[in-house]
């Protein structure tokens, strides 16, 4: 099985280079999968983008999921792709992509948790936890009561998104997340490896 536990959620306005700095301090900093999250909507670029993260990725063994786009993770042989409730049905992404691939997909509410739970994906990304600026359209937000009701009722594991960061991570692993999905906490660090560390240190503390 897959380790979720501490899951980078790529900026889409990091610049390339910025891009190839934060992956390459997150993989010395012991993140477990990275997301490539790109919603401006050029394939070409996000192509591009996912390749040169693929490389970087590559003989570390953290998978690669790129966000929303089957035909951009075909292109380029990711692990995976994460779908949105608005994004291609899990049943045709999974015939896509194959049996070996990891398939991810967002769950805002408790019937979409509760229909989810016959899809063929393998995580859920339980969003959001809290509001957040990286995700604007946050309808519902889960809190740390819902985390742990979901996680009681879900078959599947469950990353947590939303608002989390080195305050709040231990609390959310405690309720039952498999994982954390964070973009600012280290995205925007001075240092996303020393942030990295960190986190892990908070995630596994007694």
């Amino acid at each position: 099985m897959p380790d979720y536990s501490l899951y980078l959620v790529t900026d889409e306005n990091l610049d390339l280079e910025q891009l190839k700095f934060v992956i390459k301090e997150a993989v010395v900093g012991g993140v477990t999968m990275v997301q490539l999250r790109e919603k401006h909507g050029d394939v070409r670029e996000f192509i591009q983008r996912a390749m040169v993260v693929k490389a970087l990725l590559m003989e570390t063994g953290i998978p690669l999921i790129i966000n929303d786009r089957v035909d951009v993770a075909l292109a380029v042989d990711a692990d995976g792709v994460h779908l949105g409730q608005s994004d291609m049905p899990a049943a045709i992404a999974r015939q896509l992509i194959g049996d070996d691939k990891i398939l991810g997909l967002s769950v805002e509410n408790e019937q979409q948790l509760a229909d989810a739970q016959h899809l063929p994906v393998d995580y859920l990304g339980l969003s959001a936890i809290y509001p957040t600026p990286t995700k604007t359209n946050t309808v519902y937000a889960w809190g740390l009561d819902g985390l742990e009701k979901a996680a009681g009722e879900s078959r599947l594991p469950l990353v947590a998104i939303g608002g989390l960061n080195d305050s709040n991570i231990k609390s959310a692993m405690d309720a039952g997340a498999a994982g954390v999905a964070l973009v600012s906490a280290i995205c925007h660090a001075t240092s996303p490896s020393d942030a990295c560390q960190k986190l892990r240190k908070l995630m596994h503390a007694d």
